[in-house]
This record gives structure tokens, C-alpha cells and sequence, in this order.
């Protein structure tokens, strides 16, 4: 985020009329914007900028706020960060030199910004596009170091968020106490996405965390922490506690349905009557979503899985076609179909749609272990493979680790076994399946 913006002294209207117009569009008052709080920079530009009288690389915004194109839409930078092009070198991102320079490099752009700044004030964003960029490739290696910047105080909000956001995917314990702290922190942006986060967290402190985020100061984080809940609807609940959840959940409702035109505003509808278990609800959303946009795939997968609950399989089967006919490669579309082909125990059909689940998304650790169990019918070798992909992408959740464990004994490798169940119970001590089959092959090695 923006230091200005951060300081108190920049807002919308500063630089935007009520209508969205650009206040200093004319060349005389280009750098205006920045007045009066870089005054100094601002009188004298081509000290700063590095650039001649006149020329577009002389604006504030040219390297501040440079204009990019995404989704059709041209865009400006409002972090208003010098340029990086350290940051292009390392992830590929644009740089405000570059932007302009079209016929140079980020190398040579980078010499140049480090020419003319002795301080390497690069090197804070490329250590937070580190952390984005594992998070985003879900390379959960770098978890401690995501987690330890989101409990950091001096920490920008908007990474901050983003990191939150995308760590819930790890399933990791270690996250929880990170995420409620994280509830309480002085900003709401953060706040609202740790309360989101914490839905897929059912410890006894995170589902009291997000009952008092339901009293929070901010509506976004009332209504985030109303949707995280709605996942568990016989919460024993005291009556003060019943009063802030009900008006939390009518803040939910009506921010669902403030657009009534959009049709992402029933599908949160549906995906909100799904948690609840109200099924019937959650299929006449998602259909109005699909009404609204017959593209819709995330719709027509949730609305499968809706479909399923309700033992309407067949309906359910409709929805996951249509959904694979428009993205034929969606992983969770594919997953999806997976799972209700072997319930209907088309085994081989169901392979195939798991496999294409994990060719999508080579990080879907539940596609693996569904492989896994598969194939153990009749390939016990592959299906320990199988396992032992699944485990080695989610290391945190001791189910893969077992699963692998039982298949290797199954298939003789006792040795492996004892070794993996040992370090689950290492990891994960009072892990019972893991103690008992640790009991049974050792007894099993006694036998004479």
C-alpha cells in the first residue's frame, strides 16, 4: 500500500473529481498531484527523475504509477512504488522503465535505478514477491517466512492480505494462531481476510475468534466472519452471541444481494446455503447465477456438488458435464467427476478424471490420494506411488502419510512403513491409526 495513502493525507477525490475524472491531466499541472507533501521533488523533477523537462519520464506518475493492461482494462499502479526492475528480472513483472524503454532490458533498466539510488530499496519488494510468488505456486516451503511477515508489525496490509488468502491452501496447523492473531490486527483489509481464512480452521479458539469478529468494528469483517461460520449452523451459542451472529448474517445477506444483477452475487448466495446445508436454496442460487452467466464454471461445479448431497447424482453428473464442456481442463470440475464416477463404481472413468484433475493442478493432493485408493485394487505398486505423491505435497496432513504407510505394508515394504508411521507420530503425537497399525506389524513380526 501506498505510503501516502497510508499516511492519511491521500484519498480518492485528491487526485479524482466525484466522477472519476483525472484532476491533472494538463502537462502544466502533471506533477500537482504530489503537492504539497513532495513539494521539493515536485519544484525540482529532473533531479529526482532523472529525466529532462518535458519528457514523459519527468511525470510523477510515469515511473510512480505506471499504466498497465490486464483483462482488457488499462489500469494504474496505486502502490505508487518506484520501479523494480529487479522484480522483472525475478518474476517477470512490468517496470515502469521498461513500460517506456520497450527497445531496453530490465538489466539495463535495474543498472540504472541502482546508479542513481545508493539505497537498495528493491530489495524489501522482491523479499514480499518472493513470499507471494511460493504462496501462488503453493510452495509451502517458505511457509515460516509467510507467516512470520504476516505477524510482522511492520508489515504491508495489502501483502499481508494476499498472504492470508492464499496460505489456508497449506492446511497447515502452524497457520491457525497466525490467523487469530491476525483477526485482531488495527486493519480491517487484514482482519476480514484472516476471518475468511479461518473457515476451513474448526480449533475451538478459531470458531470463538470469529463469533467475537462478528462484533467487529468493520462490516467487511462482520460479514466475512458471518460466512466463515455459516459452516457450522448448531453452534451452542450464548444469547448475546446469538444477537451479533443473526445481525452479522443479515449483513452477509444483504451484501450477497446488493447486486442483484451479477451473477456472482448468487453464486456466494448458493456457496452460503451450501454451508448451511440448505441445499434446495443452494441449487435455485446456483441456477440463478447460471441463468445470469451460462458460463459460470465454478456454479456448475458447486451446484454438482449440491446436486450430490442431495443424492441426485444424476443431476449432479448433468452439471459437472456442462461444466467440463465449457472448461474441459477446470481441476476442480474434473475432481469433481472423479469422486462420483468411483461412488458409482466406474473405476476406470474415475481414474481418468482424476488424473486430467491433477494434470491441471499438479499441487491437488486430494486427486493423488483418490488415485491412490483406486488403484491399490489391483496395481499396489502405482497406487504407493500414488500415496507417496500425495504425502509428499501435503507433509502437514498425517492422512496421506498413513495412507502411504498401509499400502507400503500391504506391498511388503515394512521397513518404509514403520519408518513413515514413526515420523507421523513424531510429528503428529496421539495419532492413533498410526499407533495402531505401528502395533499391528510389529505383532505381525512376532508371529512365528
Amino acid at each position: 500500500m501506498s505510503p501516502c495513502a497510508k499516511g492519511g493525507k491521500l484519498h480518492c477525490v485528491t487526485c479524482h473529481t466525484s466522477s472519476g475524472r483525472y484532476r491533472f491531466k494538463a502537462e502544466e499541472k502533471a506533477n500537482d498531484a504530489c503537492m504539497p507533501c513532495h513539494e521539493k521533488h515536485v519544484k525540482d523533477a529532473t533531479a529526482h527523475t532523472h529525466h529532462p523537462e518535458g519528457s514523459a519520464g519527468n511525470k510523477c506518475i510515469a515511473c510512480h504509477m505506471p499504466m498497465t493492461s490486464f483483462a482488457r482494462m488499462n489500469r494504474s499502479d496505486h502502490s505508487m512504488l518506484p520501479p523494480a526492475p529487479a522484480a522483472t528480472l525475478a518474476f517477470q513483472s512490468p517496470n515502469a522503465c521498461n513500460l517506456c524503454h520497450a527497445d531496453r532490458d530490465a538489466a539495463w533498466a535495474d543498472r540504472y535505478v541502482r546508479e542513481w539510488r545508493t539505497r537498495d530499496y528493491q530489495a524489501p519488494v522482491l523479499k514480499r514477491a518472493s513470499l507471494v510468488d511460493a504462496a501462488r505456486k503453493r510452495n509451502w516451503s517458505k511457509l515460516p517466512d509467510m507467516l512470520s511477515y504476516v505477524a510482522d508489525k511492520g508489515r504491508d496490509e495489502v501483502v499481508a492480505t494476499s498472504l492470508i488468502r492464499m496460505v489456508a491452501a497449506s492446511g497447515d496447523p502452524r497457520i491457525a494462531p497466525v490467523l487469530i492473531e491476525a483477526i485482531r490486527d488495527p486493519s480491517p483489509l487484514v482482519r476480514s481476510a484472516a476471518a475468511a481464512a479461518l473457515q476451513d480452521l474448526p480449533a475451538k479458539e478459531a470458531l470463538q475468534t470469529l463469533l467475537e469478529a462478528t462484533g467487529d468494528d468493520c462490516r467487511l469483517v462482520r460479514v466475512r466472519a458471518a460466512a466463515s461460520l455459516a459452516a457450522y449452523p448448531n453452534l451452542p451459542l450464548k444469547d448475546a452471541q446469538k444477537k451479533t451472529v443473526a445481525a452479522a448474517n443479515k449483513e452477509l445477506l444483504a451484501s450477497m444481494l446488493s447486486r442483484p444483477d451479477q451473477w456472482s452475487s448468487h453464486y456466494n448466495l448458493g456457496n452460503y446455503y451450501l454451508d448451511l446445508g440448505e441445499l434446495a436454496d443452494s441449487v435455485a442460487s446456483y441456477d440463478t447465477a447460471l441463468k445470469l452467466e451460462p458460463r459460470a464454471v465454478l456454479a456448475m461445479v458447486n451446484e454438482a456438488m449440491a446436486h450430490a448431497r442431495l443424492g441426485e447424482n444424476q443431476k449432479a453428473d448433468e452439471s459437472l458435464m456442462k461444466a467440463l464442456k465449457v472448461a474441459p481442463d477446470n481441476a476442480a470440475a474434473n475432481f469433481n467427476m472423479g469422486l462420483l464416477k468411483a461412488e458409482r463404481n466406474d473405476l476406470k472413468a474415475a481414474e481418468q478424471y482424476l488424473k486430467k484433475a491433477l494434470e491441471a493442478d499438479p499441487q491437488m493432493a486430494q486427486a493423488a490420494y483418490n488415485l491412490c485408493i483406486i488403484t491399490s485394487k489391483d496395481r499396489l505398486v502405482e497406487a504407493v506411488s500414488w500415496c507417496r505423491k500425495a504425502a509428499e505435497l501435503r507433509p502437514q496432513d498425517p492422512k496421506y502419510a498413513f495412507t502411504l504407510a498401509f499400502y507400503l505394508n500391504q506391498k511388503g515394504d515394512r521397513d518404509e512403513s514403520v519408518t513413515t508411521l514413526k515420523a507421523i507420530i513424531e510429528k503428529h503425537p496421539g495419532y492413533r491409526d498410526a499407533e495402531a497399525l505401528l502395533r499391528e506389524i510389529a505383532a505381525a513380526g512376532k508371529r512365528p
